[in-house]
């Protein structure tokens, strides 16, 4: 489990290092004080640096990414990647470097613009290897140097992946093979959850983690006997459920945008035993009423999956809920609340003990 992070020029995080982490971790904080960069940082990292987790993070922002079909790959490539750093910046300084990580650890991933060129390895013996990269050092004068590229450099310790911006990123997360990740799942605040439920169902069927879906379904509806997905006439998979008041099967569809919320944080939540559940904007779709029941069942399979969990909110109701739940004797030790805070432009970390929260809460202090 991550016991501290570090962030450095990732989106508008100038510098952000948290001291400490728990296992239950709520973030709190104003607008772009980067409670959402914080995740994907998060997630980038569990991918270990991989394409696919930048590209993704692109695709949960619904943010413009390359693609073949476009004319001049190069340019938007830059465009994108230059959206992760601090100021959308373009810069081939190794000061502006993105780094991501536990420092305590030594384990960093850094993200960076570089000028390189390329060699013919004579001796290679596949036809894959016959061009080499090789990194230009910036503090050469590049005007001496003949046949420059712009690449994007991923460094995972001593370990260097370098990307030709000359190519889609698209084309590097259909063809690349990734370092191994920690297991994780993350939930994007515009997430269309329909999209993949029925994987991460699939990945639990006939096991004792579906008793889990259907205990948290009742958090809305306490007739819920059973789970499952079906095709609908659109070709897609669908979730439905039986109920104990009647013979038919009812789409959850139906059932309003809460259940269906519910459904997607259980799902991804019983599919990353042993890893990180990533939640942007916790309160989408769940009236306050339902909240304080499922951080319950949030902090129970968290320790019983072994699974640290990070999310975030705008919600004063949210913040709320989950303090009554972490005062709870059985989770004190185990949850954790930060609010991020802009202070004169720089985003400064402020966290508050189980007690300094409850204190807020039952005076209904406004703590965001």
């Amino acid at each position: 489990m991550l016991s501290s992070f570090y962030i450095k020029n990732y989106r508008n995080l100038k510098e952000l290092h948290i001291s400490s982490f728990n296992q239950v971790n709520l973030i709190s904080g104003k607008n772009n004080t980067g409670k959402s960069s914080l995740l994907e940082a998060i997630f980038i990292y569990a991918n270990r640096g991989s394409v696919e987790s930048i590209v993704a993070n692109f695709i949960g922002r619904k943010e413009y990414f390359t693609s073949n079909l476009r004319p001049d790959i190069l340019q938007e490539n830059i465009t994108s990647l230059s959206s992760l750093f601090f100021n959308r910046k373009f810069s081939f300084n190794y000061e502006d470097r993105i780094e991501i990580g536990e420092p305590q650890l030594k384990d960093l991933i850094s993200l960076q613009f570089v000028y390189y060129k390329e060699e013919v390895n004579q001796n290679a013996k596949y036809e894959f290897e016959k061009i080499r990269r090789i990194t230009i050092d910036n503090n050469l004068d590049i005007n001496n140097i003949s046949d420059l590229f712009i690449g994007f450099d991923i460094k995972i310790g001593n370990q260097s992946k370098l990307l030709s911006l000359q190519k889609s990123l698209g084309s590097y997360v259909r063809n690349s093979i990734s370092a191994p990740s920690l297991k994780h799942q993350f939930i994007y605040t515009n997430n269309s959850e329909k999209s993949f439920n029925s994987s991460l169902f699939d990945n639990i069927a006939l096991t004792d983690k579906e008793q889990y879906i259907i205990e948290a379904l009742r958090i809305i509806e306490p007739n819920t006997e059973r789970i499952a997905f079906v095709d609908n006439n659109m070709k897609e998979r669908v979730a439905v459920v039986k109920l104990a008041n009647t013979k038919d099967v009812v789409s959850i569809s139906s059932m309003g945008d809460g259940i269906n919320r519910i459904l997607t944080i259980i799902l991804s939540l019983v599919n990353c035993s042993d890893g990180y559940l990533l939640i942007d904007e916790f309160e989408n779709g769940l009236h306050y009423t339902v909240q304080e029941k499922l951080w319950t069942v949030i902090f129970k399979l968290a320790q019983e999956l072994n699974i640290q969990i990070f999310a975030t909110t705008h919600s004063n109701d949210c913040i709320s809920s989950f303090s009554k739940v972490l005062n709870n004797m059985n989770n004190k030790s185990l949850g954790k609340y930060i609010r991020l805070d802009n202070v004169d432009g720089q985003i400064k970390q402020v966290e508050f003990s189980s007690d300094e929260l409850n204190i807020a809460d039952q005076q209904e202090i406004e703590i965001r």
